[in-house]
């Protein structure tokens, strides 16, 4: 395909719920929630790190959307032909806005749209163009279960400045899943098929369906829990992400730790659980002493930062620094990657570049491995 007319729609609200450890961004009262924790909505910062990819074709494309901060904002702050085709009903702008800017943008002759959101946004385009017409999700959201993001917003900005430059890029049906967040936030994973997604397709740019059953053997988990517990350190605060890896961890030490969400360790105690960003970065300014991350990647995908776990935020990760991360997997999860490294997509392209390179992960008892850790780049 050859793309000139651009379509945009932002969800400028995605993935706000993430740094408050609100497990998802869906409602009102939950963006209300992330907001009152002082969280700064960055939908629209990670969409103009994909319109950068496109200035070098300034003339060659225009960029269709919705007034203000549903893409009109970011695409004239990013130097492009903007023609606003509509606005949002209300503010904050709802699912219904977003359902109807895909419509009309696609009504006004837009060769594909680019949203930027979540799996929620996803099953908005799913309801408001079908399986016919292509788009390429900007991942920003909390929930990126689906097929149909690129791996980081850079990686989106190489698949439309390809695009741009005419050169023959594949469509295929992707799948659409979403989360039930209401059984997230009590600790139950129940994902939905909701349809399929025509997305463009180029190399190693677009994310997998995130691997939703628990694929490991309870025993490769253990031994992992039995080595990080035997190297715990006194009078270190430790911050333990999400997952059931991480969480056999605490359960290794008699704890009830948070499946889905952060919490925060120190002397073979709890301290806090499944905490916020606000939080984390409180606590490493009142803690004196060495602060740790325990993390694992995301089954599938092999996202390690950016997905489910925004809490770790670009401030929060900057503190802790790179030295300072211990990344937990199976040998399972990791093989089934194929050889696709770990990925890095904190929101800070500049942290996510300076994070890229082979990381130490623990595969099992006196048992780790070298492996990438990329921020999407080739």
């Amino acid at each position: 395909m050859k793309l000139s007319k651009l379509g945009l729609v932002v969800n400028p609200w995605a993935g706000v719920g993430g740094p408050a450890g609100l497990k998802g961004s869906d409602g009102a009262d939950t963006v209300a929630r992330a907001l009152a924790e002082g969280v700064e909505p960055r939908a629209n910062a990670r969409a103009a790190v994909t319109l950068a990819a496109l200035r070098e074709n300034v003339e060659r494309v225009e960029i269709l959307c919705f007034g203000g901060d549903m893409g009109e904002s970011v695409a004239r702050d990013s130097g492009l032909a903007v023609r606003v085709v509509g606005c949002a009903a209300s503010q904050p702008s709802t699912a219904a806005d977003t359902e109807r800017a895909a419509r009309e943008i696609r009504a006004a002759g837009a060769d594909l749209i680019v949203f930027v959101g979540g799996d929620g946004t996803a099953r908005n385009m799913v309801n408001a163009l079908g399986d016919d017409f292509p788009v390429l999700g900007i991942p920003a959201g909390v929930k990126m279960h689906s097929a149909c993001f690129a791996i980081s917003p850079t990686a989106a900005g190489e698949v439309l400045r390809r695009l741009l430059a005419g050169r023959l890029v594949d469509l295929h049906e992707r799948e659409v899943r979403d989360i039930d967040e209401g059984a997230f936030r009590e600790g139950r994973v129940s994902t939905r098929y909701y349809g399929e997604l025509l997305v463009p397709e180029e190399g190693h740019f677009l994310q997998a369906v995130k691997n939703a059953g628990r694929e490991v053997e309870e025993l490769a988990v253990a031994d992992i829990a039995a080595e990080v517990v035997e190297g715990l350190e006194p009078g270190t605060l430790y911050l333990v992400g999400p997952g059931s890896t991480t969480l056999a961890i605490l359960n290794e030490l008699g704890l009830e730790g948070t499946l889905l969400g952060v919490d925060l360790l120190c002397d073979g105690q709890l301290i806090a659980r499944d905490v916020s960003a606000k939080r984390i970065q409180a606590a490493l300014a009142s803690h004196r002493g060495p602060a740790r991350l325990i993390v694992t990647a995301i089954g599938g995908q092999g996202h390690l930062i950016g997905r489910g776990n925004q809490q770790f935020s670009p401030e929060v990760l900057r503190a802790l620094g790179r030295d300072n991360v211990t990344v937990v997997a199976t040998k399972t999860k990791v093989t089934g990657l194929q050889g696709r490294p770990l990925l890095v997509d904190s929101g800070d392209p500049q942290l996510d570049e300076q994070w890229s390179g082979f990381i130490r992960v623990i595969t099992g008892y006196r048992d780790a491995i070298l492996y990438p850790l990329s921020n999407g780049d080739l």
